[in-house]
């Protein structure tokens, strides 16, 4: 058991724990005092307050009549002491203005307060608390105003604590946001002051807290989530709050509407928005040659920030050289489409790939203006553009109530239309933004046109090259031949691969494989001229290294800059191949026993660079060994370096044996899961003595 504290409490009773003394502004300013009357009418308590107060000692004035602390006037015919003591004993609480006799002689005005006190032994004393009136007046005037000045005052007046959350504001203000007192308490003001300024105006009300700066008279532009469909300027005035013994700091604040008379501040930052939004749409739209791509980024540049639901449709033309008529019906695809709306927006912007507009649409007439439209969603816009009455009333539903329709026209060409749409949270559209929408579309019809442009050259290159490829290769009992080219993806273009397997005279065969730098249709018609060029040197029985020195000599007259390519003349009368190499990469011979090694001592300069000689190296082959040839889009690829892509390729080469067919599949899938980002050929020989495999079906 614990011994006892001095003073008799001991270590098991609760400590209730440090107390502070807390003076606040009220008290400090006016002086409380406290006294005690008993039955006799004698003073019987003194307080530190009285003898402030009144001047007196304790010793002065206990047990004495309280009739001391007045002068001789009487109050309401009656003494003042005897009077406030009946009125305290009898109403249980009473407040008086009375003439008070200090110590000094001094008579001044104090107001009083007295209620009965009950004793144990049931004696009642009349308790008193007295101020001095001026000091009472001075606090109960500034309350007043205070209280005035919150109800009445149209200026928006606020208290924040230091985390910058409201503790206190005035209906002004909350008027001013569009959101009621209430919601704003506990809340941080950046929830409802969004400012386009990078975060200055935080940082600035941020110093106040901290550093104790003040601000006064600052404009600021800014929306609320209460009004976020116009942008507000408003003069704000903040100051650090004075802060009593162990209260937290905060920042009072003054903020003023001045949207009317800076009007043209907001039109400058309604202005930089949108060349904000420009500049934005300017870096994200046509970042690839893809239509489709290029529709999606200007939608998503546009929404939410412009417009709660965007939608971009190609129109199909029948023949390119179709020209525009309105007064024909229109036809569109829908390609890209977003709303940030809720349902049934997504269903109406997004339910559709194929649209017809009838004559006469406001389709029709932005076409015809080639200018863009705002049009009013109400039954005139339905009838004359929305032909389903279902999609009408999924328009009606959806919340949007106005359209600005844009055409999509670039190098004289219609490509089709972009529409933007606002609810009726926004305002609806301007004639700035009638222009900004121009501009926007401008850029993303030219976008389309490039896109377009480039697959149709894409289309003719790899048409060409296609054609230009073999279509069925040479067979022989003793070489069974399995190949696979791929084109590049629609990013990268074609390029230049090619390959071929020639007979030659006395039952020999030719493998080549080759590679002209570049992409597109010159690539293609390169590579046709060198394909066909080695097909027909090779059946002049040229040995390998002096078909090379002509096919040079063919590629500088053809201005053929750089250019690969892989021979390979095979006798099975003797089992021996010769093998020159232009630059290409080596090809790979996988033993019957499943070793894998590189044929690379006739490494030769490129196709085009000119006097330099090719070599020729002989090898022989035997039953079950199978030549790998490639080309570099096989095994090199963006994030693959060359040596991890030929480490694969061995490693499928290396793996159990199949037909031919089977590995060429299985080398695409390991090597190439994806599409490739450039042309990709295998083409895989096996030397066999026995009886053939089933002929290949010559896939590509």
């Amino acid at each position: 058991m614990s011994s006892p504290r001095p003073g008799g409490r001991s270590r098991d009773e609760q400590d209730p724990g440090p107390v502070w003394s807390e003076p606040g502004t009220l008290l400090e300013h006016v002086a409380v005092a406290v006294l005690g009357i008993d039955e006799e009418g004698r003073i019987c308590f003194w307080g530190p307050g009285a003898q402030r107060l009144f001047g007196y000692e304790a010793a002065d004035v206990l047990s004495r009549p309280a009739a001391v602390l007045f002068p001789a006037a009487p109050l309401d015919g009656a003494g003042a002491a005897e009077r406030l003591a009946e009125r305290g004993r009898t109403l249980g609480y009473w407040r008086a203005r009375v003439p008070t006799l200090h110590q000094d002689g001094r008579v001044f005005d104090c107001g009083f307060r007295v209620f009965p006190v009950t004793g144990g032994e049931g004696r009642s004393v009349i308790m008193g608390l007295a101020s001095e009136s001026e000091g009472l007046d001075r606090v109960k005037t500034n309350l007043a105003f205070l209280d005035a000045l919150f109800a009445t005052c149209p200026i928006g007046l606020v208290m924040l604590d230091e985390n910058l959350r409201y503790v206190h504001l005035n209906q002004a203000l909350a008027d001013m946001d569009g959101i009621p007192i209430e919601d704003h308490i506990g809340r941080t003001m950046e929830e409802f002051m969004i400012t386009p300024d990078g975060g200055a105006y935080q940082r600035m009300l941020r110093a106040v807290a901290d550093e104790g700066r003040t601000v006064v008279s600052t404009l600021v532009v800014l929306r609320t989530p209460g009004r976020p469909d116009r942008d507000h300027v408003r003069s704000v005035s903040f100051f650090p709050l004075s802060q009593a013994v162990g209260t937290r700091p905060g920042v009072g604040g003054l903020l003023v509407d001045v949207t009317d008379r800076e009007q043209a501040l907001v039109e400058a930052a309604a202005g930089r928005q949108r060349l904000a939004l420009l500049d934005r749409a300017a870096a994200r739209i046509g970042t690839t040659l893809d239509v489709n791509v290029t529709a999606r980024e200007l939608v998503d540049a546009v929404v939410p920030e412009f417009c709660d639901a965007s939608v971009v449709e190609v129109v199909e033309w029948m023949d390119e050289r179709e020209v525009f008529d309105p007064e024909a019906v229109l036809l569109t695809r829908r390609i890209a489409a977003g709303t940030c709306l809720p349902p049934p927006a997504p269903e109406l912007v997004g339910g559709l790939e194929r649209v017809t507009y009838p004559p006469g649409s406001s389709i029709h007439e932005t076409l015809r203006t080639g200018r863009p439209v705002c049009f009013p969603v109400n039954a005139d816009f339905m009838t004359r553009t929305v032909i389903h009455e279902s999609r009408a009333q999924l328009l009606f539903d959806s919340g949007l109530t106005s359209l600005l329709i844009a055409p999509l026209i670039a190098r004289g060409t219609v490509q089709g239309i972009a529409m933007f749409g606002r609810s009726g949270a926004r305002p609806v559209f301007t004639e700035q933004d009638l222009s900004l929408a121009g501009e926007l579309a401008s850029r993303a019809a030219l976008c389309l046109d490039n896109a377009r442009l480039y697959s149709r050259v894409q289309d003719i290159a790899l048409t060409l090259q296609r054609e230009l490829l073999p279509t069925a290769l040479a067979s022989s009992p003793s070489v069974r031949v399995a190949h696979r080219y791929l084109p590049g993806s629609h990013v990268t273009e074609v390029g230049g691969d090619w390959y071929d397997v020639i007979d030659l005279p006395g039952g020999r065969v030719a493998l080549v494989v080759g590679d002209v730098m570049g992409h597109g249709v010159p690539a293609a018609a390169a590579m046709g001229r060198l394909r066909i060029t080695t097909k027909a040197l090779a059946r002049q029985n040229l040995e390998p290294d002096s078909l090379l020195r002509e096919l040079d000599a063919c590629a500088q007259d053809a201005g053929i800059a750089y250019a690969t390519c892989l021979y390979i003349r095979y006798d099975p009368t003797t089992g021996l191949a010769r093998i020159a190499n232009a630059g290409h990469l080596p090809p790979l011979r996988r033993r019957a026993n499943g070793t894998v090694e590189s044929i690379d001592e006739v490494l030769g300069v490129p196709l085009g660079v000119g006097d330099v000689p090719f070599r020729t190296t002989e090898i022989e082959l035997h039953d079950g060994d199978t030549l790998a040839l490639y080309t570099d889009g096989l095994v090199e690829s963006r994030g693959v370096d060359i040596d991890e892509g030929m480490a694969a390729l061995r490693s499928q080469l290396e793996g159990p044996t199949g037909t031919l067919e089977e590995t060429a599949d299985g080398i695409l899938a390991r090597l190439l899961p994806g599409p490739p980002t450039d042309d990709a050929v295998i083409v895989l020989a096996r030397i066999s003595r026995q009886s053939p495999e089933p002929a290949s079906d010559g896939r590509e």
